[in-house]
């Protein structure tokens, strides 16, 4: 009786459960990336860890694996096409401005708070301007520990001028915001639809 007790009682609060994180409307996570740069949690990842995958929500992104080797997909899978080396994107910028491109890279930096955005650079000990990764519509982060893997991303790039609040936060979490000769903050931005971290 027991049993069957536990069964039942199984087969109503798992489907409540994944019901509970979907009430969250989309226009909640817009508000939140507007008001702060650390938007809550997303609602879904692909290639989550397995607690994940078998319907138990996820709190914060988990710490990436520790053995050598390992591949992490975020987002839509990478459709492929082929990649620009990240030395010419960012040598002319301007010329994929508002383009869907693909591009690899080493992770020089990640945010250490929640994963909500990674810099891409050629080599991680030059400190010459990278490319600054966020994530579309704040719909997956990266493992807080990303630093230092191996990426491939693909997403729309554009050049963007920062306020100076937004530089400052950024630079606060140890990123590297280049100014340009009239000291404005500008730098080379890619909202990923799809991200590969290999160690």
């Amino acid at each position: 009786m027991n049993t069957l007790r536990t069964s039942l009682m199984l087969l109503v609060a798992v489907p409540l459960v994944a019901l509970a994180g979907d009430k969250t409307p989309a226009k909640a996570g817009k508000a939140a990336e507007a008001d702060c740069h650390h938007p809550p949690a997303p609602q879904a990842a692909k290639a989550e860890t397995p607690a994940a995958k078998a319907g138990t929500p996820a709190a914060a992104p988990a710490p990436a694996p520790a053995q050598d080797g390992w591949k992490l997909t975020r987002g839509e899978p990478i459709k492929g096409t082929q990649a620009l080396k990240l030395a010419d994107v960012l040598a002319k910028p301007q010329a994929h401005d508002g383009k869907s491109v693909l591009v690899e890279g080493t992770v020089r930096k990640a945010c250490e708070r929640k994963g909500c955005w990674m810099e891409l650079a050629s080599d991680t000990k030059d400190k010459s301007p990278g490319v600054r990764v966020t994530f579309k519509d704040y719909g997956f982060f990266v493992p807080l520990d990303s630093a230092g893997s191996q990426a491939r991303v693909e997403g729309v790039l554009k050049v963007a001028e920062l306020s100076d609040s937004r530089a400052q936060h950024y630079e606060s979490e140890g990123a590297i915001v280049p100014r340009g000769a009239d000291g404005k903050p500008r730098e080379v931005q890619l909202v990923a639809t799809g991200v590969e971290l290999r160690r």
